[in-house]
């Protein structure tokens, strides 16, 4: 990250740029940075100006306790001032949710596009969600950063072996660091649900796209987000998984955006 912006509250946040044409700022997901969406960025610079950031709390962006997700939505909105006054927003996965709010709030942002927003779309998931809340709130209320991690992973379905794995890994103290913002992206998902009335009153076209090959309520979840957005539209990309192919997910975006 070469730049740096101040969040209304103070923090610090480290974001790169590149490229010329409108803005386009890109939100990553739950134990990601900017660095995660750095592929997707190239592939948009020929057209846009595009803005990667790292989150509060993770990578080279500061922290300011206690966290709230209109903190979030703060950040977003010194990015958007940093992009020139306006930008259109992508987010992946719970960075999704994050966008969503962001817009529903009013921030200037012309459209946004969101992948897999992973919200409930059945009273059984919702009660997954709660209990996986409860479960992380006291993971990292003890100080088991590394069991917070954890439960994030079988979350998203990753195989018991797979997470053992992980947990062997060089790439698990990296993980462990950056544990107490799960609980961010769990406050951006609310409750768990599609936030409908939330969502039914965005003035701006919004883009859900999901992979023809992910989870079936991974796919209904994005979905229901735009159905429920007035002026929403939803398309899925085939062959295409929750670790979705920035190759293929670029030229969609770009279109969109392009609009």
């Amino acid at each position: 990250m070469d730049k740096k912006t101040i969040s209304r509250d103070g923090t610090e946040l480290a974001y790169t740029r590149a490229g010329q044409g409108p803005a386009v700022i890109l939100v990553s997901g739950a134990m990601s940075t900017g660095g995660t969406v750095a592929p997707l960025a190239g592939l948009l610079a020929d057209r846009f100006t595009v803005l990667r950031y790292d989150r509060r709390g993770r990578g080279e962006s500061g922290d300011t306790a206690p966290y709230a997700v209109r903190r979030e939505v703060e950040d977003l909105a010194a990015l958007v001032d940093a992009a020139g006054g306006e930008a259109a927003l992508y987010g992946i996965s719970s960075g999704g949710a994050l966008v969503l709010e962001a817009v529903a709030s009013g921030l200037p942002v012309p459209r946004a596009a969101v992948y897999e927003t992973p919200f409930a779309v059945d009273e059984e998931a919702a009660k997954e969600r709660a209990a996986y809340t409860a479960g992380l709130t006291e993971a990292l209320a003890q100080g088991r950063r590394g069991d917070a991690v954890e439960l994030f992973l079988r979350l998203t379905g990753l195989a018991e072996e797979m997470i053992q794995g992980a947990r062997r890994s060089p790439m698990w103290a990296g993980m462990e660091a950056i544990a107490p913002t799960l609980a961010y992206d769990d406050a951006v998902m609310g409750d768990g649900l599609v936030p409908r009335e939330r969502l039914a009153s965005v003035g701006v076209p919004v883009l859900g796209v999901a992979g023809e090959a992910s989870a079936p309520w991974l796919r209904e979840a994005v979905r229901a987000v735009a159905e429920a957005v007035p002026q929403g539209t939803y398309r899925t990309l085939e062959g295409q998984t929750h670790m979705v192919d920035p190759n293929v997910l670029a030229p969609v975006l770009a279109e969109f955006f392009g609009q």
